[in-house]
């Protein structure tokens, strides 16, 4: 799709593939060689201005249908870290294992090739680790006061391997909190958090009739949450509590509603509330006595380990951590609570006159993308897919394995994906829309303005007609 730096790919409204464009010598937009746009004409260049006009409405539009969801992956982090301080995030990156090493890395290359990967990551060698656990404590099952000497070596080499998981996740969890850490120490300078709210608040801005925002995230940071607490946006996850949040599978139906003064009927959704829910886990999930919990960790927090050794938890470790895919202890619950998250981006998209756009996810999660192919087999879904490049390729490889062109829409590139960029130029802005509407209706009664008549064939009453019904 993408083939050289600095390249650009855009498909949006009636375009049928994607079109690519970069920087020409005078600093415009031009068109790729071999490439045509029905909105362009031949050699014909162009500014941002003009982007605007193709991506901006566009993605009005799709904003505000009926069910709509966002779904964030490590670019979110990555584009904010990197606004804040100038550099990189912490990625997933092999850790060092030394208890079956070989084993481990050789496992994780190849889980790591069959979702199109070219090397294992953190998340490949745990669940490797993980499930060797499982089968050493499966194969030495009954065999504890075994005097053989291979099965004490291997039970040996199974403590082994807990010990460094747990070291490993704290070194891990330790790492994302110093992210976290200079984000909060360096940001206003740059006002980096200042885009992380515009940039949620531009998807969160839904008619009030619509159904919730739903924002699914892949991150184990607090970076979501942290810009939703300073846009004054409510976040509704499966935790209950105050002091010692408790996961439920059973809350995911609650919401927030209010009643305006004179109403009668149902009450309204209140402005300013989300749906969240974080397929991976979480920095702050915590298992312990058979629940899920969220620990009070601040955000920027140099250490996990404090908030650990607390009553109630004293037994616990870090490998009771819930990043996926470390399961829990107690083997009964073993995909708890992955199993209800999941369930919850499948009910969220997989119906009728929806829309789920992603931003920095590179679809090589196999799992997360079964659920987006189902997505797409009903007609009226569609995907908005942005990101700052597919060095991966993995995009393109399932944008052609789809084959659902219609149904997809892209902003692939370092302009295009940067969250400046859309943030200034290409989201939309709701609060926005409504004012110039008004604006317009004003300047028209007052004869400033040419009615619908005269511009395209409509009539006033047309008009006030959409004013009274926003959701069309």
């Amino acid at each position: 799709m993408i083939t050289q730096e600095g390249q650009q790919a855009i498909k949006t409204r009636e375009d049928q593939e994607p079109i690519l464009f970069g920087i020409d010598g005078d600093g415009n937009y031009r068109l790729s060689e071999g490439q045509e746009a029905s909105w362009l004409k031949d050699g014909e260049t162009f500014d941002t201005s003009k982007l605007r006009e193709r991506i901006e409405p566009w993605l009005t539009s799709l904003f505000q249908t009926e069910h709509f969801s966002l779904l964030l992956g490590s670019g979110l982090t990555e584009a904010i870290h990197r606004k804040a301080t100038g550099e990189g995030a912490t990625g997933m990156d092999a850790q060092g294992f030394t208890t079956f090493k070989e084993k481990i890395d050789q496992a994780a290359k190849e889980s790591a090739n069959e979702a199109n990967r070219s090397k294992g990551n953190f998340e490949d060698q745990l669940r490797v680790a993980n499930e060797l656990i499982r089968g050493i404590e499966l194969y030495c099952i009954n065999e504890g006061e075994s005097e053989d000497e291979t099965i004490q070596s291997l039970i040996q080499e199974k403590n082994d391997l807990a010990n460094e998981i747990q070291t490993l996740l704290g070194n891990f969890s330790n790492s994302i909190l110093q992210d976290e850490k200079k984000i909060i120490e360096q940001a206003v300078e740059d006002n980096a958090l200042n885009y992380l709210v515009n940039f949620l608040m531009s998807f969160a801005s839904r008619t009030g009739t619509r159904d919730r925002l739903h924002i699914f995230t892949t991150n184990y940071d607090r970076l979501i949450e942290t810009g939703s607490e300073l846009a004054g946006l409510h976040l509704l996850d499966r935790f209950i509590g105050d002091l010692k949040p408790i996961f439920r599978a059973s809350r995911m139906n609650i919401d927030m509603h209010y009643d305006p003064p004179g109403i009668r009927g149902e009450p309204r959704y209140l402005e300013g509330v989300a749906r969240f829910t974080k397929l991976h886990g979480s920095l702050d999930w915590f298992y312990s006595n058979g629940e899920v919990h969220k620990l009070g960790v601040p955000f920027g927090a140099t250490d996990i380990k404090p908030f650990i050794n607390v009553p109630g938890l004293e037994d616990s470790s870090m490998h009771n951590l819930m990043i996926y895919p470390n399961e829990a202890k107690d083997r009964d619950t073993a995909g708890y609570p992955y199993v209800e998250l999941f369930r919850d981006f499948a009910a969220a998209n997989c119906r009728p006159n929806s829309t789920l756009v992603t931003y920095g996810y590179g679809f090589a999660d196999s799992h997360i993308n079964r659920v987006i192919e189902d997505m797409l087999s009903i007609p009226s879904t569609h995907l908005v897919i942005i990101s700052y490049n597919d060095n991966l390729g993995t995009i393109k490889q399932f944008y052609d394995r789809i084959g659902r062109p219609a149904q997809i829409s892209l902003l692939i590139g370092n302009h295009l994906g940067n969250i400046e960029n859309l943030v200034n130029n290409y989201l939309p802005k709701p609060a926005i829309d409504k004012v110039t509407s008004r604006m317009e209706e004003l300047l028209r009664k007052r004869g400033y303005a040419k009615s619908n008549q005269s511009e395209n064939g409509q009539g006033e009453n047309e008009h006030n007609k959409e004013n009274q019904n926003p959701e069309t």
